[in-house]
């Protein structure tokens, strides 16, 4: 079985939120950074990991992927703040 991960971004302002799912989450996250990774993430510089779950199987992460993308935006922003309160960037901690 394959790992995977469901993650969460935004901007730098925090005024947007992009859902994701992967099996390599440095590689992944590198390449928002890069701007290589979609023409959202692009357009609006969503780079910043705020969030992210790890699965020992990467369909469990693709539905949670799916839950969290359903939630409301306040909902999601909570679940951020349990995780991380401070809003720091994880990605610079992998």
């Amino acid at each position: 079985m394959k790992t995977g991960f469901v993650y969460i971004l935004s901007n730098k302002n925090r005024t947007v939120l992009y859902i994701g799912a992967t099996g390599d989450l440095k590689k992944r996250i590198e390449l928002h950074v890069l701007g290589k990774a979609t023409v959202f993430t692009k357009k609006y510089s969503v780079n910043e990991l705020l969030y992210f779950e790890e699965f020992q199987d990467y369909h469990d992460a693709f539905l949670r992927e799916k839950q969290l993308k359903n939630w409301r935006k306040e909902w999601k922003w909570h679940l951020i703040e349990l995780k991380n309160p401070e809003l720091k960037n994880l990605y610079l901690e992998l």
